[in-house]
């Protein structure tokens, strides 16, 4: 028993496991949660939770089916949230995630489009995906990230969708951008055939990651990815401010990613450097956020 109600309503011990798992994977995201009433911060790190828990299952070293089993089997613990809200589940992210699916009116397509993101990598390493599939990828991965999360911060316009729409494919982009060894490595090569086959880049993850075109490859993706922030800040304009806020950090800790990886490029000396950031180029990027 509890004098003292609780965020979301749940037990201490539920939602310590939550933020344990957020503080742990040590997500530039973190910064973005933190200044959230106790209210929405726990339901955003029930959700970062969720996504550590799926991701962690698709880049497991388990056998492939069970892995896929794994998965198929959020599938049903997601649906039972919904369908089944009389009976406690028995894990400690599942309670808190049924206390934050009502509470926040998140959606179950979006719960399932993360899961079925993380089946794409499941199933079969993604190499040289064609555009519509990098793409969908990017939509289940990040954009239904962004779907849940702006619903935690408070906007459920059609405007703040189309924040997640456009936040989730620039931070994805980036991510594949900045990941390009150690997806390599993963034997997986998320950028899309047509650019490739374009610059003579080979499809193979490895030897892509010396090819002479690989450079033009990375800078329209690149230019992708720019386009999708200035359109997502642009957007977050016609939202509430308040609401928007911790979304206009989490893609200006991002953006500063992209512009440090332009500037250092891609070529096969500087891959595996880490691009340089900074706690003042995060700020000045946030500030840049705000205007026209």
């Amino acid at each position: 028993m509890h004098d003292e109600p609780t965020p979301l309503g749940c037990d201490p011990a539920d939602l310590a496991w939550v933020e344990s798992t957020v503080k742990q994977a040590g997500t530039s995201f973190a910064a973005g949660m933190r200044i959230l009433p106790p209210m929405r911060r726990y339901g955003m790190y029930a959700i970062y939770a969720f996504c550590r828990v799926v991701d962690d299952i698709a880049d497991g070293l388990a056998p492939l089916a069970e892995r896929t089993q794994a998965l198929e089997e959020w599938h049903k613990k997601i649906a039972h949230l919904y369908q089944d809200r009389l009976e406690t589940p028995h894990e400690p992210l599942e309670r808190v995630l049924l206390a934050a699916i009502p509470f926040f009116a998140l959606q179950q397509a979006d719960f399932d489009a993360i899961i079925d993101g993380m089946l794409m990598d499941t199933a079969s390493p993604i190499v040289a995906p064609d555009e519509k599939t990098l793409d969908l990828y990017c939509d289940r991965v990040a954009a239904a990230v962004g779907r849940l999360s702006v619903r935690i911060f408070g906007e459920c316009s059609d405007e703040g969708n189309k924040v997640a729409y456009h936040l989730g494919r620039a931070l994805q982009l980036t991510n594949i951008l900045r990941d390009l060894p150690e997806d390599a490595a993963r034997g997986r090569l998320y950028l899309p055939s047509d650019l490739l086959d374009r610059f003579n880049v080979p499809h193979d993850p490895v030897k892509a990651l010396t090819a002479p075109g690989l450079q033009e490859v990375t800078k329209i993706i690149a230019a992708r990815a720019q386009d999708h922030f200035t359109t997502a800040f642009a957007t977050m304009k016609l939202c509430r401010p308040r609401t928007m806020l911790p979304a206009r950090i989490m893609g200006a800790s991002y953006e500063t990613v992209l512009k440090n990886l332009r500037k250092r490029g891609w070529g096969p000396d500087v891959l595996r450097q880490l691009p340089e950031s900074s706690t003042v180029g995060k700020v000045y990027a946030l500030a840049c956020s705000y205007l026209p």
